[in-house]
């Protein structure tokens, strides 16, 4: 049902992830075991079958957006995502293999002890079962997942636990981000802006992304399905998600959106040609209409498919009337801009790439950086860091990458958007000391902690790379993509 997809968001049982490392067992690398085979199973872990079926159903309630969808046979999104699936798979052989359980008696505690279904400070049945009735989920179904994520948690424990951290790397986490660094850096900024595109480039990358410069201009409906309508009731009761479900059901089985709000009594509203910025076509903004719900109704893929959406607790039926696309021009101020900022991104691509080669070349030492900003009229400035915030120039990641630099080294850093980049000299580093029964060792101390479990987790990951012979379905990924 799509009324049940996304209800568990703010349940139990995602809670349970909160502060647990999820192992990530992702599968690389394995381009060479596709194959063609049976079109009902996607892939295989030894003898063990994934059906397509049930692939296709985790998918779906991953809510990816539209464009990702419209994109997915061109990407290995979806062979990602398979791979993902396939690790909770071989982690959920891994925990049958070791005899972890969680038992009635265990389940019903972490039930009792969350106050989301507390009331008067104790736990609540009636508060339980209304939890259930509002997120339209069964117990068996919501309890299920207790068991699976308090599994997982167990096995994640079992394969980290107990570990005594040395106080060296406890230490060394603390350097890595309490130092005082004396640096020399050129800002790059002014280097990159130098080269401005030329008209030639911005009609020739235009052209070839013409199908990126395409305005939608949606036209939709849309009437809210509420418990008096449908169920006669006030209430969000068993009667009301009766009702939705059957209301569902019909609209799965072909029955327009016309025809469901004229049986259901609902009232249809109809806005036309919005785009996706909920303007229209005189670029004025649509106003009586909510944001979370326009965004909702917006990303349904197909025109005169209605669907039934649950947006800030109230439910709708809506459906996308009609799609116009509309090429817009070079012209277009968003355009230009777009444009200019690709062609800037790649500019500053190759020039990095440049420099980042003479430095892995030994090209690039205290004199070249000199001749370097000399050349391009640029600024070689020294400045002092003495903490992580001290950001006037630089942000804390930067400054942490800056923090990680050897005397005497030079490095490229930069942002992870390229809007900022530096060329850095290490000049003096000068570390600062901790306290063992300071606040700030228990601190660096649960980094340590982390940094290592990690590393385990990583480790048992290639082990489960060796164990397990994984081999995917080539012909029925590619179909599945096919058919989104």
């Amino acid at each position: 049902m799509g009324t049940s997809i996304g209800k568990l968001s703010k349940s139990f049982f995602v809670k349970l992830l909160v502060g647990i490392i999820i192992l990530p067992f992702v599968f690389w690398g394995m381009g060479d075991v596709f194959r063609g085979g049976n079109q009902n199973v996607i892939a295989t872990i030894d003898s063990k079958k994934v059906s397509t079926q049930e692939f296709v159903n985790y998918f779906n309630r991953l809510n990816l957006n539209e464009e990702q969808i419209k994109n997915l046979p061109k990407t290995n999104l979806m062979e990602k995502v398979l791979s993902e699936y396939i690790g909770r798979k071989v982690m959920a052989l891994e925990i049958e293999q070791l005899g972890i359980t969680v038992n009635d008696n265990s389940l019903r505690d972490i039930i009792r002890n969350d106050k989301l279904f507390f009331k008067d400070n104790k736990f609540s049945r009636t508060e339980y079962e209304k939890f259930l009735l509002t997120s339209n989920v069964t117990a068996p179904i919501f309890e299920q997942n207790i068991v699976e994520q308090e599994s997982r948690r167990q096995f994640l424990s079992f394969l980290a636990g107990g570990i005594t951290i040395p106080d060296i790397l406890v230490e060394n986490e603390f350097k890595k981000e309490n130092q005082t660094k004396t640096i020399k850096y050129i800002d790059l900024k002014k280097y990159h802006s130098n080269k401005k595109p030329s008209p030639e480039e911005i009609k020739k990358l235009y052209d070839k992304s013409k199908n990126l410069f395409i305005e939608e201009f949606k036209s939709i409906q849309y009437a809210e399905i509420t418990p008096q309508i449908i169920s006669g009731n006030n209430e969000y009761d068993k009667a009301f998600f009766k009702q939705l479900d059957i209301l569902e059901n019909k609209i799965l089985d072909g029955e327009s959106f016309e025809e469901a709000s004229k049986e259901n009594n609902l009232k249809t509203i109809t806005i036309k040609s919005i785009n996706g910025n909920k303007k229209d076509k005189n670029d004025k903004k649509i106003e009586n209409l909510s944001d979370n719900l326009f965004k909702k109704i917006y990303v349904i893929k197909n025109e005169k498919s209605p669907e039934v959406l649950k947006v800030d607790n109230k439910y709708f039926l809506a459906e996308i009337k009609s799609i116009e696309k509309n090429n817009r021009s070079i012209n277009d101020p968003d355009v230009l801009k777009a444009i200019n900022a690709q062609l800037s991104f790649q500019n500053k691509i190759e020039n990095n790439s440049s420099i980042i080669k003479d430095i892995s070349m030994g090209g690039f030492d205290k004199a070249k950086m000199e001749k370097f900003a000399a050349d391009n009229e640029l600024k070689l400035k020294e400045y002092k860091i003495s903490n992580l915030k001290q950001n006037e120039i630089f942000t804390e990641g930067i400054i942490k990458r800056i923090f990680l630099t050897k005397d005497g080294k030079i490095d490229l850093i930069t942002d992870s958007t390229l809007t900022k980049n530096f060329l850095v000299l290490a000049v003096k580093t000068q570390y600062k000391k901790i306290e063992k029964s300071s606040n700030e060792f228990e601190q660096y101390e649960a980094k340590a902690r982390l940094n290592l479990v990690n590393k385990i987790y990583r480790t048992f990951d290639e082990s489960l790379n060796q164990k397990y012979k994984v081999e995917l379905n080539r012909k029925t990924i590619d179909r599945v993509k096919n058919s989104f």
